[in-house]
């Protein structure tokens, strides 16, 4: 009986993966908030984000020093 049910638990995730995962997320999501708090998950999120973008294969072929003078302002070294 725990096989089958097994079985049947995982058929039904396969055929609604982007509900599955969708709540999956949205429940780590809600723990992750009510652990450490709205803000310090969002600067986590904010840094996710961030390091998705600079590892995606639009900057594949881009320098990391022309990707830094590109991100950051201008300054003037002392």
């Amino acid at each position: 009986m725990g096989k089958q049910m097994l079985n049947d638990l995982l058929e039904l995730i396969s055929n609604n993966k982007g509900k599955f995962f969708g709540a999956l997320l949205g429940f780590l999501l809600g723990v992750v908030i009510l652990i450490i708090g709205f803000f310090k998950t969002m600067f986590i999120f904010i840094c996710t984000c961030i390091g998705y973008t600079l590892g995606s294969k639009s900057y594949k072929n881009i320098n990391f020093r022309e990707l830094l003078e590109k991100v950051l302002p201008p300054g003037g070294r002392s």
